[in-house]
């Protein structure tokens, strides 16, 4: 299997770019915000990848960070959402607003995606939610409490990578005002303070 490469990028096009290694060119389809960045990068690139294996090819998806390809890889663990579903998913969401919305069950935010539908949205809450909170290693907590809100934050931390320490210490300083925040803006305010350190 191709984990990784390390070469330059000779040409990128819509969703994808060509990553010289070694005098092979690999096409590698990568996320929209992946693409951006690697598009500015001078010189060797490393890319994080996944390979596909499927009857009519095989198929080489690349990302610049391991949370994203972690993301990538827990969405095709999800019933009917393939690999083009998973790469529409993360050009079109952020990690954060994505995971913010499945721990706190807001299918709107969801379904803002072109081709999540309602029912979608219900699957990919449902199967990825449990998921989410196992990585993180956390109890389930109270539903609508004050508590569910920290819970949910400090998770979708953890399942970005962040570590516990950190990511309860960022949460408790989003949540320091006292007001009663949505989880999305919690862990907003928690990524803004951990970004800074």
């Amino acid at each position: 299997m191709i984990a990784q490469l390390n070469g330059k990028v000779v040409r990128t096009g819509e969703g994808y770019v060509i990553v010289l290694v070694g005098g092979v060119g690999y096409h590698v389809a990568m996320p929209a915000p992946d693409l951006e960045e690697v598009s500015r990068q001078k010189g060797e690139v490393t890319i994080l990848t996944h390979l596909v294996v499927r009857e009519d090819g095989m198929f080489l998806y690349g990302f610049l960070h391991q949370s994203t390809l972690e993301m990538f890889r827990m969405l095709i663990g999800v019933n009917r959402v393939g690999p083009a579903l998973a790469m529409n998913i993360l050009s079109r969401i952020s990690i954060p607003d994505f995971t913010a919305a499945v721990l706190g069950d807001d299918e709107r935010v969801l379904t803002r995606v072109p081709g999540i539908g309602q029912k979608n949205a219900k699957r990919l809450i449902l199967e990825l939610k449990d998921r989410m909170q196992k990585k993180a290693g956390m109890p389930a907590a109270a539903p609508g409490s004050s508590q569910q809100v920290r819970h949910d934050a400090v998770s979708a931390l953890i399942a970005l990578g962040f570590g516990e320490r950190e990511s309860y210490a960022a949460v408790e300083n989003a949540l320091s005002g006292g007001r009663d925040l949505p989880v999305q803006s919690v862990i907003k305010a928690a990524l803004m303070q951990l970004k800074e350190r």
